[in-house]
């Protein structure tokens, strides 16, 4: 595990942004395709921004980039809460990728369930049932530890066999789609991106406490490859000093 420590969340931004943009430039040039997962949520924005402009979105290919997202709300894309829409909102109207290789989390006419396997079955068309899978994997963490729609004291925790499933989260009220552990931890690389102080406590007990994913699902997420960085801020790194 390797931690990136920025003083602050624009400049921690800023360096996210110039550490995917290398990885996606050096992958590219062994490999004729990028694969990447998104994450949603308030805390990547800053950064999609910054890759749809001067001088990121020159730097990258798009074209060979394949677009996946880590999680979905069973909102319709129209719902200021789809993390979808808010990636496209935020970067994927604003470069050239290639429509057919951007692959949602459908929402819209179908059911949770019926997502899940459907966003499963492209997976399966993509990668192997062994060795790696995407090329970055981008995940967010929450206050209470989870990541991904991998909360507190639920099951899929423990999902081993299925790379997608949906549930219905009771506190939420609603019910989410997400990538599992299986699939992630077959990933290259993943990276976190969490700052504020707000996830200090949570960030001190999954780097540093015991393992207890049922509590901090976060710990979970431990790549085969060993290539795991967390992008993190000095307020968030309170609880680790």
């Amino acid at each position: 595990m390797q931690l990136h420590l920025h003083q602050e969340p624009t400049a921690l931004s800023h360096a996210l942004a110039e550490w995917i943009t290398s990885h996606i430039e050096t992958t590219l040039q062994t490999q004729d395709r990028f694969t990447w997962v998104l994450t949603g949520g308030n805390s990547p924005k800053l950064l999609y921004e910054l890759l749809a402009a001067t001088p990121y979105r020159e730097r990258i290919d798009w074209s060979k980039l394949h677009i996946f997202w880590g999680d979905e709300r069973a909102v319709p894309f129209t719902d200021s809460r789809n993390n979808a829409r808010m990636t496209f909102e935020q970067l994927l109207n604003h470069v050239p990728v290639v429509k057919e290789q951007v692959h949602i989390m459908k929402t819209d006419g179908i059911t949770p369930e019926a997502s899940a396997a459907d966003y499963e079955q492209i997976l399966y068309q993509y990668f192997p049932a062994e060795g790696a899978t995407f090329d970055l994997v981008l995940n967010g963490m929450g206050d209470d530890g989870h990541t991904l729609s991998l909360f507190p004291h639920t099951p899929v925790i423990h999902e081993t066999k299925a790379w997608v499933t949906a549930y219905y989260l009771a506190p939420q009220e609603m019910y989410r789609i997400t990538l599992t552990a299986p699939v992630v931890n077959r990933a290259r690389k993943v990276a976190f991106l969490t700052f504020g102080s707000n996830k200090a406590h949570a960030l001190q007990q999954v780097l540093k406490g015991e393992r207890n994913v049922d509590q901090y699902p976060s710990q979970i997420i431990q790549p085969a490859s060993g290539e795991l960085h967390w992008f993190v801020d000095e307020a968030a790194t309170a609880g680790l000093k």
